[in-house]
């Protein structure tokens, strides 16, 4: 009784929202967009490897595309609908219309099923392998993380990364049955460890929500110093991974080594000017850089070098 009268009271005071607004922030559309670009990359390397062009698989790559937002954006409106009683603690997630009431629990329950279901048909219409690695995606992060590891341990970035590196495996699937190129466990893995630094400066800014909402992320846990030092052993495991894709091209192994090396140069010469909170925050937008370049860099080198 007492959490819907909480509720009922935030869907009293919440602003009204637009339908297409409210549908936005349930499946969260900027997580889509940047897993997206993960799933893109993954399926522009596979065609260069294999020599297939866009025309060839377009049917294929479309059902990937679509397949691959709709799996996203239901891992979204299910993550939401789980976390609203934390959400609704943070300032940065108490808007959510799933912790305003803007979007009903059972509607986000249904709109989560229903996206999974097409979601993954469209995938199955791909290739089977795309859509065994979507439901895969989904699951991991759902169930591991969202529903176990998050509340649970100081690893749950760790956990929660392996389904947060599934968008390029779903692209490349879409293309090529081969999953051990040196090409996706590049991309994988280099996804998998960027998670980390990327999301200990997300705990870091938000230290003191995270902390309110008993959510053991490893700076609250062990402190700034040790989130500090994790990261910067990452940032080097990072700078290793990029050698992954020597045998795909150069062009592409530079550009991962340098970015690379310049976060990791950023995190120790930031760390000795700046406080914890603004050291994090230049991080995460050093973070949000590194990722959308390396991967532009990916891309365009995929759908440009066969023209040469």
């Amino acid at each position: 009784m007492r959490s819907i009268k909480i509720e009922k009271k935030a869907s009293l005071a919440a602003p009204k929202q637009a339908f297409s607004q409210v549908l936005s922030e349930t499946l969260k559309t900027g997580i889509i967009k940047s897993n997206l670009l993960a799933m893109i990359a993954g399926l522009s390397l596979a065609l260069y490897i294999s020599g297939t062009t866009l025309n060839e698989r377009f049917t294929e790559i479309l059902f990937a595309v679509i397949g691959s937002a709709l799996v996203i954006g239901a891992a979204g409106a299910f993550n939401n609908l789980y976390d609203r009683d934390i959400d609704a603690i943070m300032d940065r997630t108490k808007n959510r219309p799933t912790v305003t009431g803007r979007m009903q629990p059972l509607n986000a329950l249904l709109l989560g099923i229903s996206l999974s279901l097409v979601g993954i048909l469209l995938l199955l219409l791909a290739t089977p392998l795309a859509a065994l690695f979507g439901f895969l995606g989904l699951f991991l992060y759902v169930v591991p993380y969202t529903m176990w590891s998050k509340r649970r341990t100081i690893y749950n970035t760790e956990i929660g990364s392996i389904g947060g590196a599934v968008p390029p495996l779903i692209g490349w699937a879409a293309i090529s049955p081969d999953l051990f190129h040196p090409a996706i466990l590049g991309l994988f893995v280099v996804m998998v460890i960027w998670q980390m630094p990327h999301f200990y400066a997300i705990a870091i800014r938000r230290h003191d929500e995270y902390k309110a909402a008993n959510v053991p992320m490893l700076p609250v846990v062990k402190g700034f110093k040790r989130t500090y030092l994790q990261t910067n052993v990452y940032l080097v495991a990072l700078i290793a991974a990029s050698f992954l894709f020597v045998s795909v091209s150069w062009v592409i192994t530079v550009v991962a080594f340098l970015l690379a090396l310049a976060w990791l140069i950023v995190s120790i010469v930031g760390h000795k000017r700046m406080e914890p909170k603004k050291w994090a925050t230049f991080m995460f937008v050093f973070s949000l850089n590194h990722l959308v370049l390396l991967f532009a860099v990916i891309i365009g080198f995929s759908m440009l070098a066969p023209l040469f």
